[in-house]
């Protein structure tokens, strides 16, 4: 139960919404939630709104939904008796925390003293609540696209190429979408193109970051800069990377024959410029 003393001073000081310390029933942890002008984003107007709210589900895992059968009620302080509003069996879960009533009672009938509900300024509201089934198995997941993404370039300078002997090399680390990517090259091919052409991927340089769950929606471009005609080759793709998918890119970027070719301006000087463009565009994460 919650007892509210002077409760015209709620609206005198714009509080449109009181939520009460949580309760425990049932195994969890609930609140009462007051609206007492009406809740405005049902659009409710000269009423008092009143729902119950599951508190707590942080401790609860992913998946999870709490039924429960509940009433809300206000007492009658002439008649010491209570208006009850009787809840049907609701399902709580992570898309809906709270149920209750956006027209509990219309304020013209709860100021006017006569009916007892507001006496002294001062009322009571409560809640009895019992959890009559719960599930806890399953998963879900939530997608956040990100508003107005920006990209982010790294340009890795590669010398000394045609002394390269390692399978792949990584460029410096960079950050993009709040996250650390690196690109790695293999200087003779890796896969289907071993020996005929040069593999490029983007990586993602912080699995430990990644939990279980989560997927980054990702779009890139990898270009290599030809030095003569002041251009570039490049690869553009959108992919997904997450836990069990840390690097995508090209098998066969570009064959050794045109990029050794001097002509092609790839490489020049025994030098090669490869530029990555990152932006990160959306991220999955567990719920």
């Amino acid at each position: 139960m919650v007892k509210i003393e002077s409760f015209s001073l709620l609206t005198k000081h714009a509080i449109e919404r009181y939520e009460t310390e949580s309760f425990e029933a049932g195994g969890y942890k609930w609140k009462l939630v007051l609206y007492p002008n009406g809740n405005k984003s049902k659009n409710m107007k000269e009423h008092v709104s009143v729902y119950l709210a599951l508190a707590d589900s942080t401790s609860l895992g992913p998946g999870w939904e709490v039924s429960a059968v509940f009433r809300l009620y206000l007492l009658d302080q002439n008649k010491d008796s209570y208006l009850i509003l009787q809840g049907k069996e609701r399902r709580f879960h992570t898309f809906k925390r709270e149920w209750g009533f956006d027209k509990f009672i219309p304020t013209a009938t709860f100021f006017n003293a006569s009916n007892g509900y507001l006496m002294e300024d001062t009322c009571m509201f409560g809640a009895d609540v019992f959890v009559s089934k719960e599930r806890r198995s399953g998963r879900g997941e939530c997608l956040s696209m990100i508003k107005d993404a920006t990209s982010s370039k790294h340009i890795w300078k590669i010398e000394n190429f045609s002394k390269l002997e390692k399978a792949s090399y990584d460029s410096n680390a960079f950050f993009a979408g709040d996250r650390k990517w690196k690109i790695r090259l293999y200087p003779s091919g890796t896969n289907h193109g071993t020996g005929t052409h040069l593999s490029i991927y983007l990586i993602l340089a912080d699995p430990e970051t990644v939990s279980d769950g989560t997927k980054i929606f990702t779009e890139f471009t990898v270009r290599i800069y030809d030095q003569l005609q002041g251009r570039h080759i490049a690869g553009k793709v959108t992919k997904w990377f997450s836990g069990s998918s840390l690097e995508n890119g090209w098998v066969k970027y570009v064959s050794m024959v045109y990029f050794t070719q001097p002509s092609s301006g790839l490489l020049l000087k025994d030098v090669c410029l490869v530029e990555a463009d990152v932006c990160v565009h959306g991220i999955t994460s567990a719920l």
